[in-house]
């Protein structure tokens, strides 16, 4: 039997989530057991997620997910190539997974493996670099590079969220694998409600407006709990660009050390009066909004570049139903990687896995400053994995 891996954020899980995973179960006959990676208690556009990861993992198991596998945050908040990387890499750990479903706005494969397939050539490479000398930002200056191989049809995908992700997904996915994609239904990233769907995002701002009524048609299930703010961390997050140097700014992912972007973040942090006034301020041509985002980030967590791993290196289940279960009883006999289902566990691994397990745990601990009745720290070595039925 096939066991489907899906790479999410499910920031929050909303009925397009659920309805991906069914059609991706009717594609397979509406039999095969759903394994999804998804980003921990910080995501990619650079900020937290909604609420904490442990319950947006339950939410997805109660709609039609079996393992919820935690992408770590060096990885979660990160740019396509390493996200995608970092997922895929959790997946083919697993020792189970040996096919991938993910929702695109194209709904076909052969455009986007045609893009795959050309970012893998020196053709490519030497045309990127050519863009890149024009000043334009890199998402910019990337489609630019593969127009002049594909043509604008043919570079088009790049320039859709979801279609783009799915480029980086083939590039990674195992040889061996079967792919499938699922067109998107309903709103747009960013627009209100359409076809009977909603955006994750106008579902957040729902919920940070303390409107969870108007959310909630297009939820799978009643909203509870607390609702992330990353407007609470604004004095802390502006002592740390105030302070911090062109060698720290430097040390960060993607910092643009090359072209100077770190001075710029010097500068920038300590005239800005709010990380908004300072995103705005450090926002040009070249670096496109959430590249900056993801470095206020890491900054914030106190995270660099060399803390990220060639690989993820360990598998940290966050809920599970029984048949999520049952795969557990498999990949622990079949897992290339080692799997944390209780946190003391960590004790056991190698010091390399040790120290991202602590960085996960600075991370969570930070990730309660976000929340508006602030948690005691070690909430990570606290928490196993929610079991459902």
């Amino acid at each position: 039997m096939s066991v489907i891996g899906i790479v999410a954020e499910y920031d929050p899980f909303h009925t397009g989530h659920a309805w991906h995973i069914h059609q991706t179960r009717q594609s397979l006959d509406g039999d095969g057991p759903v394994v999804c990676v998804m980003s921990g208690n910080w995501v990619q556009r650079g900020g937290p997620a909604s609420t904490d990861k442990w319950s947006r993992a339950a939410r997805a198991v109660r709609g039609g997910a079996d393992l919820v596998l935690e992408l770590p945050t060096v990885w979660a908040c990160a740019s396509a190539e390493p996200f995608a990387r970092g997922a895929i890499s959790i997946l083919a750990g697993s020792g189970v997974v040996d096919s991938l479903s993910f929702g695109s706005e194209t709904g076909e494969l052969e455009p986007l493996r045609r893009a795959a397939d050309a970012l893998e050539g020196r053709a490519f490479r030497e045309a990127l670099q050519r863009q890149v000398r024009t000043g334009q930002s890199f998402p910019a200056a990337r489609q630019a590079a593969l127009e002049e191989l594909l043509g604008p049809a043919g570079a088009e995908p790049l320039s859709r969220p979801n279609d783009s992700l799915g480029i980086e997904y083939l590039r990674a996915v195992p040889a061996g694998w079967t792919v499938r994609t699922v067109p998107r239904r309903g709103a747009a990233h960013g627009e209100g409600p359409a076809a009977g769907f909603a955006s994750a995002s106008h579902l957040r701002d729902c919920l940070r407006a303390g409107e969870p009524d108007r959310a909630a048609p297009y939820l799978t299930e009643p909203w509870t709990g607390p609702v992330s703010d990353w407007g609470r961390c604004a004095p802390v997050l502006m002592d740390r660009v105030r302070t911090m140097s062109v060698a720290d700014w430097a040390a960060l992912p993607d910092s643009g050390a090359a072209e100077g972007l770190p001075e710029r973040l010097v500068r920038c942090g300590r005239t800005a009066r709010s990380p908004e006034e300072f995103l705005m301020l450090a926002k040009t041509r070249r670096y496109a909004h959430a590249r900056l985002r993801r470095l206020l980030v890491w900054a914030f967590l106190g995270l660099r570049a060399a803390d990220r791993p060639e690989v993820p290196l360990y598998l940290r289940p966050l809920a599970f139903n029984g048949r999520g279960r049952a795969l557990l009883g498999e990949m622990k006999r079949r897992a290339s990687l080692p799997i944390l289902t209780k946190p003391a566990h960590i004790r056991d691994l190698s010091p390399e896995a040790q120290a991202l397990f602590a960085l996960e745990e600075r991370c969570t601990d930070r990730f309660g400053l976000c929340l508006p009745d602030l948690p005691p720290c070690g909430e990570e070595l606290r928490r196993g994995p929610v079991v459902l039925p």
